[in-house]
């Protein structure tokens, strides 16, 4: 389930921050790994969306839908079970808007909390947003630089293959998200993970230290 954001905060007293794109397989976790041993605090929707399925109003309001009709979407431990969620969600246009309606505002609430709270010694290099659906909620508008993290239709077919994913169900991901196309034409730099993580990193870095100075882009 891709994870978004109702409402972007105000920009004037935002911490330096970095909006990471990417679409599923192109190796955007992986690239924010490595911002984040350079010195960013990374906010990760996707974490804090997982957390908001857990909370019992959520639960409940998932089961109440989708119980009947879709028997397992509450596991036997009582957590939505995310498998067969996302058979609904990513089928069924309407579904998903109900769910990001739910999700959404308790992703953005934990992200302004941690937005408000970040600790410049710590995390030096600002915030990096990690959204997948950061252009589409009008995330961007808190960001100083747009980074796309690109991979050729192999590479990302081979990356979610280890998900469980085949092609058609990166086909249906795909779909819920803008073009790549466009998110290329958002980004201020995007960087070809084609290859290994080593040239992720290298290309990463040569963009932050020519770019990131000093905490924001030059």
């Amino acid at each position: 389930m891709a994870a978004g954001d109702a409402q972007a905060p105000e920009r004037s007293t935002h911490p330096p921050t970095l909006g990471l794109l990417g679409a599923p397989g192109s190796g955007k976790s992986a690239a924010a790994a490595h911002l984040g041993g350079r010195g960013f605090c990374v906010i990760d929707a996707d974490r804090l969306a997982r957390e908001a399925l857990r909370h019992p109003s959520v639960v409940g309001a998932i089961g109440a839908r989708f119980e009947a009709s879709h028997p397992g979407i509450i596991g036997s431990d009582g957590q939505v079970d995310r498998g067969v969620l996302a058979e609904v969600v990513f089928v069924e246009p309407e579904v998903r808007r109900w769910l990001e309606g739910l999700i959404h505002p308790r992703v953005a609430a934990e992200r302004q909390r941690i937005r408000a709270t970040v600790d410049p010694e710590r995390y030096p290099a600002g915030v990096v947003e990690d959204c997948p659906l950061l252009l589409e909620t009008g995330l961007d508008a808190v960001c100083d630089a747009l980074m796309m993290i690109d991979a050729d239709q192999a590479a990302r077919v081979a990356r979610v293959r280890e998900r469980g994913w085949d092609a058609a169900e990166l086909a249906r991901r795909d779909a819920a998200q803008w073009p790549l196309e466009r998110k290329r034409d958002a980004a201020g730099v995007v960087i070809d993970n084609s290859g290994d993580l080593a040239a992720l990193g290298r290309a990463i870095d040569a963009w932050l230290d020519a770019h990131w100075r000093p905490g924001r882009p030059s």
